[in-house]
């Protein structure tokens, strides 16, 4: 029997908390657990202590997930709760996404200041975001437009769009969502004109391989269809490129039974963009990411990526 609190591990920052404590509230449901059963560790990442330069420039997605996985590896986390986005393709050797939670809303939220609407700003108008997906899309339908990089929190973000600092910006609004922010989008952008990050909105639980003890506790509250989709998503992403240093999006949904996916690699001023498709059944997500990804690869010829990466 369990004497210990299972030890969560989460990045500080208010959406990470956030994450964290939903994870608890659905492992306290399922298993009939006391809360201080399950205890919240919080650590510092280089990524969030970084916040004044992009991903691609300081080093890609490991940035804020490596404090975390060093604990979890020494014994110190008895697991870690993620953005499933900020995972980068590959993990450590001992580790794996092990569950995830019901998905969120997987769409991109517009908050503009100047105007309600993407489409709406006025000409040379600047629009603050730090993912090069969000800034090549930008372009792509808005070339005049001036995407400067905008890192920090959410609230940070949002209060210096309020001081005039940018014309817009862009978030995720699952985050928005899950910090109670449901009203401070003006608009909810169309995933099949501005498609999604590969896993946005989902939150992913990472654990060690062969710990039977965690792994089964994790499992009740692993939700499959989630579980396929993003595993999808992941696979298009790995076989394109997995960093934070090419604009790429990618978006799966699962009945359980079949799935179906749609992904679009850019180049970072929007000017050129590839997509792929593809359907079939829901236990082969993981090769039906690839496929598209090899699709497009196939389709765009490496003097595509060559020339910009």
């Amino acid at each position: 029997m369990q004497t210990k609190p299972f030890r969560i591990g989460t990045r500080g920052s208010p959406l990470a908390l956030a994450q964290a404590h939903e994870t608890r509230d659905r492992l306290m449901a399922a298993h009939g657990l006391p809360s201080e059963m399950l205890e919240i560790v919080v650590l510092s990442t280089m990524g969030d202590r970084i916040t004044d330069r992009s991903l691609a420039a300081i080093g890609g997605k490991g940035l804020f997930t490596q404090e975390l996985e060093d604990m979890l590896l020494s014994g110190g986390l008895d697991f870690a709760v993620h953005s499933s986005k900020d995972m980068p393709t590959k993990l450590p050797g001992g580790l794996f996404l092990s569950a995830y939670l019901p998905r969120e809303d997987a769409r991109d939220a517009f908050v503009g200041r100047t105007a309600a609407r993407l489409l709406d700003l006025p000409e040379g108008a600047t629009v603050g975001s730090s993912s090069l997906r969000r800034q090549a899309l930008i372009k792509r339908l808005r070339p005049d437009i001036n995407v400067i990089t905008y890192r920090g929190l959410v609230d940070t973000r949002l209060r210096k769009l309020a001081e005039g600092q940018v014309d817009a910006t862009l978030l995720a609004f699952a985050g928005l969502k899950r910090l109670g922010k449901h009203d401070v989008p003006t608009e909810i952008l169309d995933p099949e004109i501005f498609p999604p990050a590969p896993a946005q909105g989902a939150i992913c639980i990472e654990s060690r391989i062969g710990d039977d003890r965690v792994n089964g506790l994790l499992e009740a509250i692993n939700d499959v269809r989630t579980h396929q989709a993003v595993t999808c998503e992941r696979a298009f992403l790995s076989t394109l490129d997995g960093s934070c240093r090419t604009p790429i999006a990618g978006y799966a949904v699962s009945d359980g039974e079949a799935i179906r996916f749609s992904g679009m690699v850019l180049t970072p001023d929007g000017s050129q963009h590839f997509r792929a498709a593809i359907e079939g059944k829901a236990v082969n997500a993981e090769q039906l990411g690839a496929k598209a990804g090899e699709d497009i690869r196939l389709e765009a010829g490496p003097d595509f990526f060559s020339s910009w990466t």
